[in-house]
């Protein structure tokens, strides 16, 4: 199984590795290895929450989600949408932009498209950080089946029956965003954290109607098995939806990554090739837990992995008045998700030793 669904990741950075080399020489194949190396430590936590989605859907959307939605998180968020990004914030003529990515020498008005898009940094990061935010808040007021942090969470489900909680905390937490870190760019910042918001509850209410699509489908299926019928389209709307929804969670996830890869290279197409590398891993490792039935091994997992994003909504956030190292955000995320593996671990050995004590046969 392992080779089964990492086996086009193995090949697309052997590929993309000797490519590098070839074009750009050994500085170019480092670049490359960095900036791969780069997009997996910040989207782990990613991929433990697109588990919870995919798991829901069937072995052919879990291929189009390897397939299909690699190539618009490669090609769409990790090209085109920084490309729309300067062009929309600078107010740039799609030719212009087209040409200084092209030319990581080249100006326009004094600056670079490094430089253009680091300029448009505020508006990536309040729309993102709002977004990742509200995935944060809606998972830690809601009522689980597992509770990690104990004396945080169980308080914390009692509180968040109070309705619109994550939306009203959200526009504070912006409100307070814009005043601390925003400066002469407030006014941005506040309309991109709305749109963030706005988003987020799009794309919420929508998976809501599709989740009892698919209860509905699953009562369909049993009544077409007595009948003969076949109700194939109706689990194909639901489960598109899905897939859509899972490629707005991509996005915000792909914002820190895309911005601070220009750290490390000014080349468009290295930082494309070196990001879409990672970001093959990271949906291969999507459909392994899925497959494995890691999360439901491992019941802590989905814990860790909203708390790496309450950390990186944060972030996000900060950094719109100051740079965070991408390795710091990198090691939170993987911080969070060991601490969570470790206690499923531990809870998973004292399940063990109770059901094989004496007393509990």
């Amino acid at each position: 199984m392992f080779f089964r669904t990492f086996g086009w990741s193995f090949a697309i950075t052997i590929a993309g590795l000797i490519a590098a080399g070839l074009i750009w020489g050994a500085e170019g194949f480092g670049v490359v290895l960095i900036l791969s190396i780069l997009e997996i430590s910040l989207s782990f936590d990613n991929a433990v929450v697109n588990a919870t989605v995919l798991k829901r859907m069937n072995p052919f959307w879990q291929k189009i989600f390897l397939t299909v939605g690699v190539l618009i998180a490669v090609f769409g968020m990790r090209l085109i949408f920084p490309l729309l990004v300067v062009g929309l914030t600078a107010h740039l003529s799609p030719g212009t932009v087209i040409d200084l990515a092209l030319d990581s020498s080249m100006t326009y008005n004094g600056m670079t498209y490094a430089q253009y898009l680091e300029d448009a940094n505020p508006a990536i990061a309040a729309f993102g950080g709002i977004f990742l935010l509200m995935i944060f808040l809606d998972f830690i007021f809601e009522e689980k089946d597992f509770n990690w942090l104990r004396w945080i969470e169980k308080p914390l489900e009692k509180i968040g029956k109070l309705d619109a909680l994550s939306s009203v905390i959200a526009l504070v937490v912006l409100a307070v965003s814009s005043r601390l870190f925003a400066g002469e760019h407030a006014e941005t910042v506040l309309l991109a954290g709305l749109c963030g918001l706005a988003t987020y509850l799009a794309v919420n209410g929508l998976s809501s109607v599709f989740e009892s699509g698919l209860e509905a489908q699953e009562e369909a299926e049993e009544e077409a098995e007595k009948s003969g019928k076949s109700i194939v389209q109706v689990g194909g709307k639901a489960a598109f939806f899905l897939f859509m929804y899972l490629e707005v969670l991509d996005a915000s996830f792909s914002f820190d990554g895309v911005v601070g890869a220009f750290a490390i290279s000014q080349d468009i197409f290295q930082i494309t090739l070196g990001l879409g590398i990672g970001a093959m891993y990271i949906r291969s490792l999507t459909v392994f837990l899925v497959r494995k039935g890691t999360l439901d091994d491992y019941v802590y997992l989905e814990h860790g992995a909203h708390y790496a994003i309450g950390a990186l909504a944060l972030i996000l956030l900060a950094s719109i008045e100051y740079h965070i190292p991408e390795i710091v955000t990198g090691l939170i995320g993987v911080a969070f998700i060991g601490a969570a593996l470790f206690s499923s671990v531990m809870r998973n050995r004292k399940e063990q030793a109770l059901e094989g004590s004496p007393s509990s046969g």
